[in-house]
């Protein structure tokens, strides 16, 4: 499968990742397999949420087999720090794992969401403990709505993210401001080496 650079993380990550979303709802026995159709055709990133169900418990036995060789994204819904640090450590419980190659503020949609995530006590600072402690290389930001790419695009300017994350489609493009501030923060990622 064709490999892209995720930005300055240097990870050449399969253009499909594995959004786990999918499985969280699924029973063992069927998520085991697709698990395994994933890692068959060399699926090499996988994104997950506390709020993908049961996703994170269908993965985690998978975790000692596969962690090495899979890059490993997971995100915070919480906006303060002391909240996000109990969702960073009740993930990494039912994960079985110990760090993360990227840890990411989850659905900053809004600049109100933003200035939450990014005050003196916001989520980001339980991200940037995470980093500073070794358990997460990298720190993103995701998003979905009409809003986000111009959301991101002041993020960017408030903290020199790693990544982020946010809807490129044809239904989104359909809406010129949409696209115009959606390549604007493309191009800025570009010249920021921030992964998309």
């Amino acid at each position: 499968m064709e490999k892209r650079r995720l930005g300055r993380t240097g990870h050449k990550s399969t253009v499909v990742s594995f959004g786990s979303y999918s499985i969280g709802k699924l029973n063992k026995e069927i998520a085991d397999k697709t698990i395994d159709m994933c890692l068959g055709y060399g699926v090499n990133h996988i994104d997950i949420a506390p709020g993908y169900a049961n996703a994170m418990e269908r993965i985690a036995p998978w975790m000692p087999k596969i962690r090495k060789k899979m890059f490993l994204g997971s995100k915070t819904p919480m906006r303060n720090r002391d909240q996000a640090w109990e969702n960073i450590e009740d993930i990494m419980r039912r994960m079985n794992v110990d760090s993360f190659d990227l840890f990411q503020l989850h659905s900053v949609i809004d600049l109100d969401t933003l200035d939450q995530v990014t005050a003196s006590d916001g989520a980001l600072q339980a991200l940037i403990e995470m980093r500073d402690q070794g358990l997460t290389k990298w720190i993103g930001i995701t998003g979905h709505g009409p809003t986000v790419p111009k959301t991101h695009l002041e993020a960017l300017e408030r903290f020199d993210f790693d990544t982020v994350m946010f809807p490129v489609n044809v239904a989104m493009y359909g809406n010129l401001e949409y696209r115009r501030d959606a390549q604007e923060l493309i191009q800025m990622c570009h010249t920021k080496d921030v992964g998309i």
